[in-house]
């Protein structure tokens, strides 16, 4: 029997951001190709940027994600993995990944476990907001994060941002 997937506590205040410094709860979700992802593997291979969007084919999102693809070659060069983390499906992830040519993983946080615990959450629609968290690894080996982004909803990642805090 395969292992229980790995759903982290919420914050008290799951619509405020998890600060630099505080330990990545780890988490385990479906990616569009209905494969398990867990946090901490990812960190152990290196940083891992957490995207969070609302909402797959919506414009802004579209946008984010589309950029993110686009200069994939440039965010590898860091090491670091950019993963998109939004409340629709696995099977609605690899419909939009397959209409926009997407490389990234897409995440589907359909319990709302993992935006709530990164303090994402929009309650007034149920569904993840706009932000982006870094994440690295600890001396000790736990994912810790090194940096956060909250952002209105149509305010869109900025790529030199991210890169900037790659590096």
């Amino acid at each position: 029997m395969p292992d229980a997937p790995v759903r982290p506590e919420p914050r008290t205040d799951p619509t405020s951001p998890i600060a630099v410094g505080e330990t990545a709860p780890n988490f385990t979700l479906k990616n569009q190709n209905k494969d398990d992802w867990t946090l901490a593997d990812a960190v152990r291979q290196g940083d891992v940027a957490l995207c969070f969007y609302p909402m797959d084919f919506s414009p802004v999102c579209s946008t984010e994600m589309k950029c993110i693809t686009d200069e994939m070659d440039k965010l590898a060069s860091t090491g670091a993995q950019v993963v998109g983390v939004s409340c629709d499906s696995f099977f609605v992830h690899e419909a939009w990944a397959n209409a926009l040519g997407l490389k990234q993983t897409l995440l589907a946080d359909m319990h709302r476990d993992v935006c709530k615990a990164f303090g994402f959450y929009w309650p007034d629609l149920n569904i993840a907001g706009r932000g982006t968290v870094l994440i690295g690894q600890s001396d000790d080996g736990v994912g810790t994060v090194k940096w956060v982004q909250k952002r209105d909803i149509p305010e869109a990642l900025t790529l030199d941002d991210l890169l900037v805090n790659l590096s």
